[in-house]
This record gives C-alpha cells, sequence and structure tokens, in this order.
C-alpha cells in the first residue's frame, strides 16, 4: 500500500526511467476501459464519463476513446476547466471521433454507468455542491453503476477520511498501479465500494526498493502462497502445540466456550484451561478435548479472579497462554507479576485482560520486561483504553505505533484488521466481510491464534508475526466463506476444517 506522495514518487521513476506520460496515460486508460468491457452488464446502456481538471481527468477521456471506438454508446460531462494541456489534447481528439460532450449536467435518474475521473491522487479541494447533490442522487437511483478511477472525487487518499463536505460513493474503485493506503481504512469503506486494482506496469527494480516494514494489503489470494507450521508426523501431541487458556467468568461463560473452540479448530496437539466453575463443571460434556487445570475465583460482580493460578501450574509445559476473553472487568492491580513476565512462551492477551492490564500502575510498559513473545488482540475500544496517547484516528499507523513502543504484536481487530511487530513490519486485512462482525468471533479469533502460535513454536521453534497476520486472515476468509451460517460456532467449524486441509 502507498501514499499519494510515494505513488507521485513512482511515476517519477517511471518517467526518468523513459516511460512518456502519455504513455502511461494510455496504459491507465486502456486498462479501466478492458476491466470495464469484461463486464458488459455494467455498459449494456451505454456510459458517462465525468472529466476533471487534471491528469485523472485525461485517464478518463481515454476510457471514454477505447469505450467509444468499441461500439459502447459514451459521451462525456466536463463540470470544471481543463488544466492539463495532455487532458486537453485527449478532449480535442475524443471531439473529433464524435464523441457526445454534454453541455447541461447529466440525468442521474438514467440507467447509464457513471464513470468518474474528477480529481484522482492527492485530492485537496472542496466539491461543488451541484456536483455532490449530482452524485448522491445517481447513488439513490443506481447504486451499482457508479465506477472511480483511482480515488473516489472527495477522499482523502492518505487516510481514507472525506476531505470537506462529502465523498463520492462509488460501487467500484479501481485503484491505479498500487493500493492507495487511505483507500483500505475503515473511514473510507462506504465510498470506496469493491476496490480492484489495475495494473500499470510498475518495473520490479522500482518495488524492489521498498523496505521490508512497507504497509502489506494481505487478501484472501494470498492464503494459498503461505508456509503454515508442519511438524513431523511423528511427533506426539505434546509437540504439536500445548495452549493454556484462561477465560470466562459467571458473567461471560459463553466467551471461554468459543475460545477453547478457537485454540481446538487449530490443531494444537493439547489444549487445557482454567475456567470458572460453571464452565469446568460442565467441561467433559462440551469441550471432553480440554484438560481442566482448576478453577477461577469469583469476585463479587461476577468476573473472575486469575491471580493466583500461575502459582498452581508450571508455566514452562506451555507454549502459549490466552489470557482475556470474557474474564470481566475487576480492579486487579497486582495480576501481571512475575510469572507471566519470566514465561518463555507466547502470550495472548485479549479482551479483559487488555482492559485489566490498561489500570494497573505500569499499563502497557509491563509488556516490555516480558521474556517471550506477546500478541495483543484488542478491538478499537480496548486498544485506547491501553494505548491512550495514541492517536486512532487512523488504525494503520496506530497499530504501528503501538507496537514500536511495547515491544509486543499488535493485532487491532476492525473491518481492516491491522496487524504490526515491534520490527515494524505491517499488514492490513483488505477485504472486508460484515459477517466477521458478531459476538463471539472474537473470542473464537483469540484461541484461533493462541493455537496457531502454539503450533509455530512446537514446529519450528520460532515464531514470526507473519503467522498471526496468516491466522486473521484465515480467520475472516472463514467467516466469509462459511455456508452453513455466521454464528461464531458455525465458522470456528469451519475454520477448523480449513486448517486440517492446510495439515493434511
Amino acid at each position: 500500500m502507498v501514499s499519494s506522495e510515494q505513488m507521485k514518487n513512482i511515476e517519477k521513476q517511471m518517467f526518468s526511467m523513459g516511460m512518456p506520460v502519455e504513455g502511461l496515460m494510455e496504459k491507465v486508460g486502456i486498462g479501466i476501459s478492458s476491466w470495464i468491457l469484461d463486464r458488459q452488464g455494467l455498459i449494456e446502456n451505454g456510459a458517462i464519463v465525468l472529466v476533471g481538471p487534471g491528469h485523472n481527468g485525461g485517464d478518463g477521456l481515454v476510457v471514454a476513446r477505447e469505450l467509444y471506438l468499441a461500439g459502447v454508446d459514451i459521451s462525456i460531462w466536463c463540470p470544471l476547466p481543463l488544466k492539463k494541456e495532455l487532458t486537453q489534447k485527449h478532449f480535442n481528439y475524443a471531439m473529433q471521433l464524435g464523441i457526445k460532450n454534454l453541455e447541461h449536467k447529466p440525468d442521474s435518474n438514467s440507467n447509464l454507468l457513471w464513470i468518474e475521473a474528477l480529481f484522482g491522487l492527492g485530492q485537496s479541494r472542496i466539491i461543488s455542491d451541484e456536483i455532490v447533490q449530482l452524485l448522491s442522487s445517481k447513488k439513490t437511483f443506481s447504486p451499482d453503476k457508479l465506477i472511480s478511477i483511482d480515488v473516489p472525487a472527495g477522499l482523502n487518499s492518505d487516510n481514507g477520511n472525506i476531505i470537506s463536505n462529502t465523498s463520492f460513493k462509488a460501487s467500484f474503485t479501481l485503484s491505479l498501479g498500487l493500493f492507495k493506503t487511505g483507500l483500505i481504512q475503515d473511514s473510507a469503506i462506504d465510498y470506496v465500494g469493491k476496490l480492484e486494482r489495475v495494473d500499470i506496469g510498475i518495473p520490479e527494480k522500482i518495488l524492489a526498493d521498498f523496505p521490508v516494514t512497507h504497509p502489506l494489503r494481505i487478501s484472501f489470494s494470498d492464503l494459498s502462497t503461505f508456509v503454515w507450521p508442519m511438524p513431523s508426523k511423528c511427533k506426539s501431541k505434546y509437540q504439536r502445540g500445548r495452549v493454556l487458556v484462561i477465560a470466562g467468568s459467571e458473567k461471560y461463560r459463553g466467551a471461554a466456550s468459543l475460545a477453547l473452540n478457537g485454540a481446538l479448530a487449530s490443531g494444537a496437539g493439547s489444549v487445557s484451561a482454567f475456567l470458572p466453575n460453571s464452565v469446568s463443571s460442565a467441561l467433559w460434556t462440551t469441550h471432553p478435548e480440554v484438560l481442566s487445570l482448576g478453577d477461577l475465583n469469583t469476585f463479587q460482580n461476577g468476573s473472575s479472579d486469575f491471580s493466583k493460578v500461575f502459582n498452581e501450574v508450571d508455566l514452562n509445559r506451555f507454549d502459549s497462554i490466552l489470557l482475556g476473553p470474557g474474564l470481566g472487568i475487576a480492579e486487579e492491580k497486582d495480576c501481571f507479576g512475575s510469572e507471566l513476565q519470566d514465561f518463555e512462551g507466547l502470550l495472548i492477551l485479549d479482551a479483559d485482560a487488555i482492559n485489566r492490564l490498561s489500570i494497573t500502575s505500569k499499563g502497557w510498559e509491563w509488556l516490555n520486561d516480558r521474556k517471550g513473545p506477546t500478541w495483543l488482540t484488542p478491538h478499537l475500544e480496548e486498544f485506547k483504553r491501553l494505548f491512550p496517547l495514541i492517536d486512532c484516528s487512523n488504525p494503520l499507523q496506530a497499530g504501528i505505533e503501538a507496537a514500536n513502543i511495547c515491544g509486543a504484536s499488535v493485532l487491532l481487530k476492525c473491518a481492516h484488521s491491522v496487524i504490526s511487530d515491534p520490527e515494524g513490519k505491517t499488514w492490513q486485512i483488505g477485504q472486508v466481510n460484515s459477517s466477521v462482525a458478531r459476538t463471539g468471533l472474537g473470542d473464537v479469533l483469540a484461541g484461533f491464534v493462541s493455537g496457531m502460535g502454539a503450533f509455530g513454536l512446537a514446529s519450528n521453534k520460532r515464531l514470526d508475526t507473519n503467522l498471526l497476520a496468516a491466522s486473521a486472515l484465515m480467520h475472516a476468509y472463514a467467516g466469509a466463506s462459511c455456508k452453513s451460517g455466521s454464528t461464531a460456532s458455525a465458522v470456528c467449524t469451519f475454520l477448523g476444517e480449513l486448517i486440517k486441509k492446510e495439515n493434511s
């Protein structure tokens, strides 16, 4: 993913290597027109290109030309004076070809495809009320017939926020070259629509100059290239990942059950747990695979007390410890002690473990003293409690900053979840499906990544945050692809089936 400035620098490098500006505009326009022509349903009634004053408008004019030559009923509308010489040349040629130039604003009640090429990358100008009303009316009448070239008009391509009064709401946004960072942010979801990338032929030597810490957009197709941990087939269950789950309370019993389901779905060889009595007493009927190590004490408000469990078990027996799902809120000032700091395996802090850490005297600074790796899996509100001084208006930058200062890997759960590690590597899930925004799926995710982390440590004797990123991506894919339902239980069952296929 790139900022507008980075994309402009890439284009400058291409120009310095000899790529003509005219050549790049041709490649962009032909790429977009080919994408549209492959989807004949969009243009069955014809199309209008909304032409802006700059090179984005020039791209749109090349598209108009190519569609016209392909036999599409096409017209253009230029609501602003053309300012770029190359754009003016393409306009003149369009007129010579006989493409219709609308003298008045187009009818938003028509079923024509609108191709918005008004401003593109690095926008700063306010959209006029006339255009705002026109685009809003078009979105209402035919919401599937709106395409934006590169960046929807009125949207900041770096942070995904609207620039002034509003932004064009596209049904498709065709990002040129590379995905722009702002298009992946949650704030842009309602404006971007379906996001596609149009290749413009960026030379590999330019991309090779990007550091390994440059943020990456990951999508479901990347799962096919990820190499999952694979222990030797002769390993016993205790050599295939040992997980300890500390979760649940009298108030939130279901969270413990779902976290256990997630850990079991990972394929980890052994899962043990400390649970509230109301859960552990029936564990043999609900989760006969899980070993109960004891009961969590209960505070008067129904939350669980976990401060004493670390004295009851040798933590070195485990590859990973999951702490937090459904514990409830409680004022345990000394619950994060030396036992967890000295644990050399993977510690996963989720939900109420994060909330409780945030009210201790050290807060997130406690994480810097950990001997082993730590993964944090907060949603946005939990993140804000633990890192109150970090600006969360841009989740991507917030995740990067948090991982850098606390020495832990951070999975910031949002529509486009962000995964960052202390070394600066960052991934952001680029595909969104509202099916995973349901109660309980966060508990499944916490259990799943704890199992995958244990599995990875047992298999490779090391741990990389790319396993956390791939696990979060697999969880999102399961939520989007599960055909038996979108409940946490249904998705978790499907997740286990996917992992079994990967390990077969």
